[in-house]
């Protein structure tokens, strides 16, 4: 067995399904090898969107996503999709061809030290340096990428050690890692405090991260928040934590959240952060949270815990672990006035929003799409105006609700809702994008096409790099430098090109009828939706 038979036979150890990737000659030995597997290759059109096409995958199912690119500039393409899922903790698998190894550090063609590169990027990486290491490293890679605060491992293969021989493959049972060991089960004492201060509160609040629905918690907080009465928020990557019209969840809150969900973050007299590392997105001033209040802060990564604030009480542990411990706790708080109060204050202070006759609402489009989406959609917003449209106006049912909030990368939508839907054939997928954001990664429609993918995409159009253009509104009185879309392609002739149905939706009139032609079409299709260029969110 050759060192490439060596790590496919280790995917397929894993259960993987389908690898994301981008072939090149010092990973040719792999992309060889896995011809000889029932493990599917998608070939994507450029690197940083196998990463992003692996996200989504992972964010749907919880399976550890792969992907699989060469040396030099495959290696560094790919870092901007490792660096987005670093910043959301997403746990994937990437392996990068390198050139041989008696040739590292010599400069030579397409040579690029990605460890080092990745470095600030990644939960863990390594270079292979002895074909017979293959199997213990992609065992602990895989590992490693899914516990614990969960995140991208790399893996550096050189072509040599792909063309080596294996003399004894064994796929390790277990992971052996003496420094590495990450808490699930909370401290029991720790949560007695959190009991005896929601049994002293008078205005409880949860406000949910990314964090639950990485450790797959959204039933248990579900049933905390109902069995006790304890109202939710959430931060943007927290959205689909509870359901959107579920009583007792009240929006997101930040810099670009409710206004109501905000006010019940500052009138609160008990916080719990759950899965969210109080950044600056979700928390402007993050020394203001913890006036007048006690604050909790749960996470499994204790790194997170007072870094930006520090909690009255800390429990580091898995948050599916400790609803689980928390619900079997007696918690005799009322809070029925306090419930009472949020419902009015989301009553009442509702966004009123004035749209131009002749463009689309994106908040009443969006809406609208939610309402018409089945209740298992999956709904993939790209970063700009239409994300925080998207965070706004989409409405979370069973479904999943991705973004990328941490780093913010524009192009994240076509791609994660590419791999989202290979792997949920039979769920409706749609990426929501700026014309500005869709430009960075149309190119994927080929792959789309080539695979069979049948995801759906809207672009929102407005002929700006509309979030840049708001600030510069604001911050620049008008002085808009740089932002100005002009030259952008024909669309429909873009849709045409790859063979898809194309839709246009350049008013409210017409809205309802075009939404229910584009979810009634069973293959992917692009539909547009011109937007008043001066629209805010």
């Amino acid at each position: 067995m050759l060192g490439a038979d060596a790590i496919v036979k280790c995917l397929e150890m894993e259960g993987v399904e389908v690898v994301f990737g981008y072939p090149g000659v010092a990973i040719c030995p792999f992309y060889n090898s896995i011809l000889e597997s029932k493990i599917e290759s998608v070939l994507v059109r450029t690197e940083q969107n196998a990463a992003h096409a692996a996200s989504g995958l992972t964010r749907v199912t919880g399976k550890v996503g792969v992907c699989a690119v060469t040396s030099g500039p495959g290696a560094t393409n790919l870092i901007t999709g490792i660096a987005t899922a670093f910043a959301d903790s997403i746990p994937m698998i990437c392996i990068t061809g390198q050139v041989n190894s008696e040739l590292l550090g010599s400069d030579v063609f397409q040579e690029a030290d990605i460890t080092g590169a990745v470095e600030s990027f990644v939960k863990y990486s390594y270079l292979v340096k002895n074909v017979e290491d293959i199997p213990r490293i992609f065992k602990e890679a895989f590992h490693i990428a899914n516990t614990g605060r969960k995140g991208p491992v790399l893996i550096d293969v050189p072509i040599d050690i792909q063309n080596a021989t294996i003399k004894n493959f064994t796929y390790p049972e277990e992971v052996k890692l003496r420094t590495y060991k990450p808490t699930v089960k909370g401290n029991m004492a720790q949560v007695k405090k959190v009991v005896r201060e929601l049994n002293d509160a008078k205005r409880p609040l949860i406000c949910a991260g990314g964090g639950v629905l990485l450790a797959d918690a959204k039933q248990e907080l579900l049933e905390f928040a109902h069995k006790f009465n304890i109202p939710v928020v959430s931060t943007m990557m927290g959205i689909g934590a509870m359901p959107t019209e579920d009583n007792m969840y009240h929006g997101m809150v930040g810099n670009n959240g409710k206004a109501y969900a905000n006010k019940a973050m500052n009138e609160c007299d008990v916080l719990i952060m759950v899965g969210a590392r109080v950044a600056d997105r979700a928390v402007n001033q993050p020394d203001n949270i913890v006036n007048n209040k006690t604050l909790i802060h749960i996470d499994v990564d204790p790194a997170e815990i007072g870094k930006n604030v520090g909690p009255h009480i800390p429990l580091v542990g898995d948050c599916k672990a400790i609803f689980e411990d928390l619900l079997l706790q007696e918690i005799k708080g009322d809070y029925e006035d306090w419930n009472d109060t949020l419902d009015y204050y989301q009553a009442t202070m509702q966004k009123q929003r004035k749209v131009k006759e002749g463009f689309v609402d994106p908040a009443a489009f969006i809406t609208l799409l939610s309402q018409k989406l089945p209740e298992d959609a999956i709904y993939v917003a790209d970063v700009g105006q239409n994300q925080i449209w998207s965070c706004g106006y989409h409405i979370v049912k069973k479904g999943h609700f991705l973004t990328s909030g941490g780093m913010g990368t524009m192009g994240y939508s076509i791609p994660a809702a590419m791999g989202a839907k290979y792997v949920s054939p039979d769920k409706e997928v749609i990426a929501v994008c700026g014309d500005g954001s869709f430009q960075m990664s149309m190119m994927e429609f080929a792959t789309m096409r080539q695979h069979g993918i049948k995801s759906k995409v809207i672009v929102l159009r407005n002929n700006y790099l509309g979030m840049v253009r708001q600030y510069q509104h604001f911050t620049y009185k008008d002085n808009y430098s740089v932002v100005d879309l002009s030259g952008s392609p024909d669309l429909s002739k873009i849709a045409a090109a790859y063979d898809m149905p194309y839709f246009l939706v350049d008013g409210q009139s017409d809205m309802e009828q075009m939404i229910d032609a584009f979810l009634s079409n069973e293959g992917a299709c692009l539909m547009e939706c011109v937007i008043d260029p001066m629209d805010l969110v």
